[in-house]
């Protein structure tokens, strides 16, 4: 499974207008279901937030990771979004500015706990994070993902 697979350019939101976790999460569940990955986005949403009541996705370094399992979703997927101003995801040191929204299906196992380890091998590295900042496309975005995938 790679990264690159599951992040498509229709699911890459480079100008995040959200101001809150709620919002952020809602702007990138309605690319997917746009994307038709998404089956009920609201359904969605609700399971991510369910996520959100337990712990903080906010993993820290600018970077927030929020996820969900629901039967709403079709096809595992992932979205991204930046955030200029960055967006309060409780994380260790701040807001997030870089953040990656995983759906998967209800019956798919730990699929999303695989993927979300693989993000964060990714991003733990400064330059990945950097350039993910500081990309303008979404051809950017997959590069910088693929090269580390």
């Amino acid at each position: 499974m790679k990264v690159g697979d599951l992040l498509q350019p229709q699911l890459i939101n480079l100008e995040l207008k959200a101001t809150s976790k709620a919002e952020a999460i809602g702007e990138l569940a309605s690319l997917m279901a746009n994307a038709g990955f998404l089956d009920d986005a609201q359904a969605y949403i609700g399971a991510v937030m369910e996520r959100e009541a337990v712990g903080s996705t906010g993993v820290g370094m600018g970077v927030a990771i929020p996820h969900g399992k629901s039967k709403a979703v079709r096809e595992a997927c992932v979205a991204f979004g930046k955030s200029e101003s960055g967006v309060d995801f409780n994380g260790p040191d701040g807001p997030a500015h870089l953040i990656f929204l995983i759906a998967v299906p209800e019956n798919a196992d730990n699929h999303h706990l695989k993927i979300l380890a693989k993000l964060s091998r990714m991003l733990i590295h400064e330059e990945v994070r950097t350039q993910l900042k500081q990309a303008t496309s979404s051809v950017e975005v997959l590069n910088t993902l693929n090269s580390r995938d």
